[in-house]
């Protein structure tokens, strides 16, 4: 038995697999709002926790005395060969603080306190790129076909959520071997007059204006209100639900099915500079074999992804927006993608010889 998770900022899933070299579905899997628990560790007490068993009657026993006994089952604890969590963060030496919660998460600790043999800590990004490998077309949407090279290169992976996730993934010759980035949080470099008004707007209320500062739930938000405050168009009643519910949804909901202006207008802005900031990491990587878009985000705004805002300023670099179109573009609609590429990993050193 393997263990994987996938730690995020909103949500954490646990998940036990039967998995040794195949792709498999997991036997159980869960999810858990993280900032309802001070650490990894306290949710995995629960999840791997043997649940209190009903009372059973020992019908024998019963029949021949007069007496009822009660016969408990097993609660045992079920027996973990390995185990690898993809950790919204960066992760040195088997350990991390992560970024969006006030965890510190350590491999070695979690190995001793749970008695699983191997304990493997991954950027969250670097378990979704694993993922990657293992999904299905019918997990993905095409942006872009392109056309690449015969001979393999490289991928690069982007993925807005509660924060910005981006990832390189180089070819080795046998395999895609992802390598970590924390390229989300790198400057904020505006294309336009509004973007660079956008970019004094928010340095308003921070000191360092990186892409994730508008690349996730909470910079839709941001860019909304820019809006609002810069256009003074926002409708009472958009208001009231962006301010009574989640901001980001509400916003989203109404940009895509075309209910407010300034809905639309946030929509359009924060798929001009994903789409921009894609094809700066797909430059950096010189990703010929195409641009994986995940995270929780792309998926919800499909059909804005697919109306061209996106490819537009994906492509817009210049003297190489002509490389830029030959580049793959996929949407990973599989929302357990980094839960997968942890499986793949814990299954993996579980197979791996004793050292």
């Amino acid at each position: 038995m393997i263990l994987a998770g996938d730690i995020g900022g909103t949500k954490t899933n646990l998940a036990l697999y039967e998995w040794t070299r195949e792709r498999t579905e997991p036997i159980r899997l869960e999810s858990f709002h993280s900032r309802d628990y001070s650490s990894l560790e306290e949710i995995l007490q629960e999840f791997l926790e043997p649940p209190t068993p009903p009372v059973a009657l020992d019908a024998a026993a019963t029949a021949e005395t007069g007496l009822v006994h009660e016969t408990k089952p097993s609660t045992e604890r079920v027996t973990i060969a390995a185990a690898c969590f993809g950790i919204a963060g960066p992760v040195i030496d088997n350990h991390s603080q992560t970024t969006n919660l006030p965890w510190v998460v350590d491999g070695a600790k979690i190995a001793k306190q749970f008695n699983i043999p191997r304990v493997q800590l991954l950027n969250d990004l670097e378990s979704t790129a694993y993922g990657i490998a293992w999904l299905r077309l019918d997990e993905l949407e095409v942006l872009n076909a392109g056309n690449p090279p015969k001979k393999r290169q490289a991928l690069a992976l982007i993925a807005a959520g509660t924060g910005l996730g981006e990832a390189i993934l180089f070819w080795d010759g046998k395999s895609y071997r992802p390598m970590p980035s924390e390229g989300g949080h790198a400057d904020f470099a505006p294309n336009n007059d509004q973007e660079i008004e956008l970019l004094r707007y928010l340095r308003g209320q921070y000191l360092h204006v990186s892409y994730e500062r508008i690349l996730s739930g909470p910079g839709l938000h941001a860019v909304y209100e820019f809006l609002r405050d810069t256009k003074k168009n926002e409708p009472t009643w958009l208001a009231e639900k962006v301010k009574a519910g989640n901001p980001a949804a509400e916003i989203a909901e109404a940009g895509l099915k075309g209910q407010a202006d300034i809905a639309k207008q946030a929509l359009d802005l924060f798929a001009t500079i994903y789409g921009a900031e894609a094809g700066n990491l797909a430059l950096k990587a010189l990703a010929l074999d195409g641009v994986y878009v995940g995270g929780g985000i792309a998926p919800k705004l499909i059909t804005k992804l697919h109306d061209g805002t996106f490819m537009k300023a994906f492509t817009n670099k210049g003297r190489y927006k002509r490389l830029m179109t030959q580049m793959p573009v996929k949407v990973i609609m599989n929302q357990q993608t980094a839960l997968l590429g942890a499986a793949s990993v814990a299954a993996a050193l579980s197979l791996a010889p004793t050292p």
